[in-house]
């Protein structure tokens, strides 16, 4: 693949833009500047660097954050900043989507990718993927709340009750939920049905891929090669 696409694919500009980048001696592979946009590479793990950013070529992004709270999962927000302003640019420009959105005031988790099958497959009811997280309620949870979250709780427009994996009370004001649907205001809509207010909500595993403890709010990393089996169906965050 010549240079100029490679750029390209990897959301640094238009092809004109990419060409640009390289002519004016602003692209170094092994440390040597490239000016030639139709030079050859194969692209699998080529490893270059514009104005000193290192950058891995990939086919697909599959990207983990740990979003904060105060950020929107959208590219139009309407109230508070874009997650995708947390991400270097290139990742905007190929156009990377949430896998799922968290509200705004929502913590954790997160994926993002420009893969359309893996965003399906990881957003598709059918695969019933477990979403775990850690609850904080407003008043103390009860048993008998704990009962109703995993015997299933109707919520408003609704035809059937839906009903945690499990529901585990980890203090008196924190509950670890487990679901496997990802409906709207799913887990409020529920903590609210048994007569409680969720004050905190920070999802940490999808499946079994948890949320590194070395990640702080607002930063992002590359999806590991064995992550993607932590996302199968059957997995369960331990």
């Amino acid at each position: 693949m010549i240079l100029e696409r490679i750029l390209h694919s990897q959301g640094f500009g238009t092809r004109r833009q990419c060409r640009a980048l390289i002519e004016n001696g602003r692209v170094a592979i092994d440390g040597a500047i490239v000016t030639d946009a139709d030079a050859d590479y194969p692209p699998q793990g080529l490893a270059f660097t514009i104005d000193a950013i290192e950058w891995t070529w990939r086919e697909h992004a599959y990207l983990l954050m740990h979003k904060p709270a105060g950020f929107e999962c959208s590219r139009n927000p309407h109230h508070h900043p874009s997650v995708f302003t947390l991400l270097p640019q290139p990742l905007v420009e190929r156009n990377v989507q949430c896998v799922g959105r968290l509200d705004q005031d929502t913590t954790g988790l997160l994926l993002l990718s420009d893969d359309g099958a893996f965003i399906h497959q990881n957003t598709s009811p059918k695969r019933k993927v477990p979403k775990r997280y850690r609850v904080g309620t407003a008043r103390p949870i009860e048993d008998a709340q704990l009962e109703a979250l995993e015997r299933g709780v109707l919520l408003h427009d609704e035809k059937a009750p839906l009903a945690a994996l499990s529901a585990v009370r980890e203090s008196a004001h924190t509950l670890v939920l487990t679901i496997h649907e990802g409906k709207y205001h799913q887990v409020k809509r529920m903590v609210a049905a048994t007569g409680n207010h969720v004050e905190t909500l920070h999802r940490d595993a999808l499946g079994a891929l948890v949320l590194p403890a070395s990640l702080d709010p607002g930063q992002w990393r590359w999806l590991e090669p064995h992550e993607f089996d932590a996302l199968k169906p059957g997995a369960a965050a331990r």
